[in-house]
């Protein structure tokens, strides 16, 4: 679940981090309002549940009340990757001397937290990761024994700070951690943070926590209703029941079994490919499942190929086999079946004209070659 700037602002201000804190609005009609309390200028920002708002016109600095109402308009009726903004935050500007990147994220790989700060704030940190990665100061945190105080002033200190800087930086380097622990986060970040007159500021906040903890976390169930927005497609899994995530890019993916899909994402990765989505048509599924996991899946334009991976058990591959054949894809299908009617799902598909694979890999190298 990821949290909107302002959510996750209002748990750094809970904890005591220093926040640039403001006044959410849904409508232009509330924007006077809010400055009339914060005065001029303001910052405008979308609160959308992407990154880039910056870059895609969704954050501005307006001087004048006209020029705020102006902007307003403009963000609260534009879309950010495909996500409608219906809210703005509006905040003071900040003076901003230097700014700072500090977060927590989990690393699959090592199992642990990983604790990433750099003095390159207010840019993706990928980009700095790639073009400078000894700008990135990374500490791998023990699970069992979680952030020690040492490994928060030292990463301060890495970051060249001395005195009561060192002090203050350390302190919410530690809160960070402490967040990410208490709230069951996936990922936490300030970028950025602010060296200011005053001292370090939250500039902007990103929290994700992890969907498995949420029965643990029900202080956020209003939140997840209210302000988690999905693309069409999503919505349109998401009602079909269909378990869905969209990524970035152009060989469609449908399996049945998470374990098999990721499989699949894997092996696609492998020859070269690039998925554009996780679907999992899940276990008994029936001809509709398999004819509307494909609906889905060819609603993201650039769609090359199709590569379908079903392992059947209480799924009867005679059924997705039913379901490819009701839908007729706009692009080619590249089919590995075993288990469950097996040998009818051959024939249907054989009759069709499809060609099934005897292997995950061929099937997904087949896709890979047929999306070039």
């Amino acid at each position: 679940m990821k949290l909107l700037e302002y959510e996750a602002k209002d748990i750094f201000v809970e904890y005591g981090i220093p926040t640039s804190t403001g006044i959410v609005i849904d409508d232009v009609a509330n924007l006077k309002a809010a400055l009339y309390k914060l005065g001029l200028p303001v910052v405008l920002k979308a609160q959308v549940l992407v990154g880039g708002r910056g870059k895609a016109g969704g954050i501005k600095i307006a001087k004048t009340e006209e020029e705020a109402m102006h902007m307003a308009e403009q963000i609260l009726s534009m879309e950010i990757k495909g996500l409608p903004v219906k809210k703005l935050l509006v905040c003071t500007p900040s003076v901003i001397e230097k700014e700072l990147y500090v977060g927590f994220v989990v690393d699959r790989n090592k199992k642990k937290m990983t604790l990433l700060a750099s003095t390159e704030g207010g840019v993706d940190i990928e980009q700095v990761a790639e073009k400078t990665p000894e700008k990135i100061y990374k500490v791998t945190i023990d699970p069992i024994i979680g952030l020690q105080e040492h490994e928060a002033r030292n990463t301060a200190r890495k970051l060249g700070y001395t005195g009561e800087a060192l002090v203050s930086l350390t302190s919410i380097i530690d809160t960070l951690g402490r967040i990410m622990q208490d709230k069951d986060a996936e990922l936490i970040e300030i970028n950025p943070l602010a060296i200011t007159p005053e001292g370090f500021e939250a500039l902007d906040a990103k929290l994700i926590i992890d969907d498995n903890a949420m029965f643990r976390h029900p202080e956020f169930a209003k939140d997840m209703k209210e302000t988690q927005e999905f693309t069409p497609i999503e919505k349109a899994a998401k009602e079909a029941g269909l378990a869905y995530v969209e990524l970035d890019g152009d060989i469609g993916i449908i399996g049945c079994g998470a374990g098999l899909v990721m499989a699949s994402l894997d092996v696609v990765n492998h020859y070269g490919g690039a998925p554009a989505n996780f679907l999992d048509i899940g276990g008994g599924a029936t001809a509709e499942n398999m004819k509307k996991a494909l609906e889905i899946i060819t609603m993201k334009s650039g769609l090359k190929s199709i590569f379908v991976n079903i392992f059947g058990g209480i799924t009867k591959c005679d059924e997705v086999a039913k379901g490819i054949l009701e839908f007729n894809p706009p692009v080619p299908v590249y089919v590995r079946m075993m288990g469950t009617n097996e040998e009818e799902a051959k024939r249907i598909l054989n009759e069709a004209g499809y060609d099934l694979y005897g292997s995950m890999q061929e099937a997904a190298e087949a896709a890979v070659k047929g999306g070039k």
